[in-house]
């Protein structure tokens, strides 16, 4: 192994091969994220994965594997549904190309001699799938640094466990889930032994795949747990998310736990995936606050962006009709398009000290989609940044009393008609990905419309 990768859990191609060679690895996941932010992809044999390799100099349409198109225009449930113009059945549900990433290699320790490889999906005319998550990321990325800035992002992920397996939560109709811990433990250091080990076995298997968490601790609810990760490239950070989330539910059955990554898996409960991201250029952050000091002129402008430009962009960051029920007074979730200082009631917090200093956007939600949620995020800045619309006053206080900025929308209708239409949409993404996520909104939407919940009938049958 190459002595950058060693101690990583990272691998080039050539350490590949040498693991390969020895039989350390005998198996290759090759992954490409859909639209809710899972890995879905194939297992392949490791020795005949390097055989189709080809240099990156060849067609990369046909260096990889390929996938049919349905895996980028499904639902939760996996059903193949009409009306997406990158699959159907008037297209017969073909074939995309699945192109790895060999910079993305990495070992994953809770699958003794297997490596996970993500990848991209192309048209077969080698031309990326517009509304390919890790693309739609790449084209804003590639927005801003056209303008001049590097983005660095770090993340910070919730997610509940609950006691028993996924089978037996099935079994029970994923009713009377009972949390891994009793109460709030909020940043506890006196954990149940069964979770203590829980975190253990987390924490090494992601530092052996080189994901390294920077901080892990109980949260507010009973059984919450929170995550968050390392400052770094903003690709890499979603890349390294997902791996992330695959360890937990991997973990989560070997333990006899079930996590799940729900926005609001109960009325009064909420868990979130928050983005701390700031912009640089020539190795300073221009987010940089002097001590007491105005925010910088950048930073400013990303603000007025960000709220400006997310309500139009809400359906890339709450995707569910459940993302809705997290938004809710004293939540710690936003109900504004707002900003303040350390201010946990906003759904754009400046955090940080002196160099620092970054931007928190709190409005995705623990089921938000890494890849779509930031690239929504880096969107909004780019319209700050680029028309520079007026920057709005700080909410100080309670934020939930104010009224400052537009409410957050109640739902996902309302937050698909602004979705639509939108020019700052339109421009940052293009018509074909819009169409692509309307769709898959409008999806969501019926799914439920018509569907009676437990709490109608709890609320309604003897009382109707």
């Amino acid at each position: 192994m190459s002595e950058d990768n060693q101690h990583t859990g990272r691998l080039s191609l050539n350490d590949l091969k040498t693991a390969v060679d020895s039989g350390d690895v005998t198996t290759v996941l090759l992954a490409v994220p859909n639209m809710l932010g899972q890995l879905k992809g194939k297992r392949l044999d490791a020795s005949g994965f390097l055989q189709t390799i080809t240099k990156q100099t060849q067609d990369r349409a046909t260096a990889g594997a390929e996938m049919c198109t349905y895996v980028l225009a499904t639902n939760v449930d996996m059903e193949p549904l009409e009306g997406f113009e990158l699959a159907g059945w008037e297209t017969g549900f073909g074939d995309f190309g699945v192109v790895p990433d060999l910079a993305t290699i990495r070992r994953l320790p809770y699958m003794p001699g297997t490596v996970l490889i993500h990848a991209d999906a192309l048209h077969h005319s080698g031309l990326p799938i517009d509304a390919a998550p890790r693309t739609m990321l790449r084209t804003q990325i590639d927005r801003l640094k056209d303008l001049g800035w590097d983005v660095k992002v770090g993340l910070e992920s919730e997610f509940m466990l609950y006691q028993g397996t996924a089978q037996q939560a099935h079994a029970a109709g994923c009713r009377a889930l009972e949390p891994v811990a009793p109460h709030n433990l909020d940043y506890a250091l006196d954990h149940p032994v069964e979770l203590t080990d829980f975190f253990d076995d987390l924490e090494d298997v992601l530092r052996g795949a080189g994901t390294p968490v920077e901080a892990v601790k109980t949260e507010g609810a009973a059984g919450q747990i929170e995550a968050t990760f390392p400052y770094g490239e903003a690709l890499a950070a979603c890349d390294a998310y997902t791996v992330y989330k695959h360890a937990v539910k991997h973990l989560g059955g070997r333990h006899t736990m079930t996590p799940t990554f729900m926005a609001s898996p109960r009325t009064d409960l909420g868990s979130g995936l928050h983005l701390h991201l700031s912009l640089w250029r020539d190795g300073r952050n221009a987010f940089a606050i002097p001590d007491e000091g105005d925010l910088p002129e950048t930073m400013q402008e990303a603000i007025a962006g960000l709220l400006s430009g997310l309500p139009h962009l809400i359906p890339l960051l709450a995707p569910n009709v459940n993302s809705y029920r997290r938004f809710r007074p004293r939540s710690f979730a936003p109900t504004h398009f707002t900003w303040g200082r350390d201010n946990r009631g906003c759904a754009i917090r400046v955090t940080g000290h002196g160099d620092g200093a970054h931007l928190e956007n709190r409005l995705p939600g623990a089921d938000a989609n890494p890849y779509l949620a930031l690239a929504a995020t880096l969107a909004a800045i780019h319209h700050g940044l680029t028309e520079r619309p007026e920057f709005p006053p700080e909410t100080k206080g309670d934020a939930y009393q104010t009224d400052d900025g537009l409410p957050v929308p109640a739902d996902l209708v309302e937050a698909l008609a602004d979705f639509r239409s939108s020019k700052i949409v339109l421009e940052a993404f293009g018509p074909a990905a819009v169409r692509h996520y309307a769709c898959a909104a409008r999806h969501e939407i019926r799914w439920h419309r018509h569907r009676v919940t437990d709490t109608e009938r709890e609320r309604g049958l003897l009382r109707a």
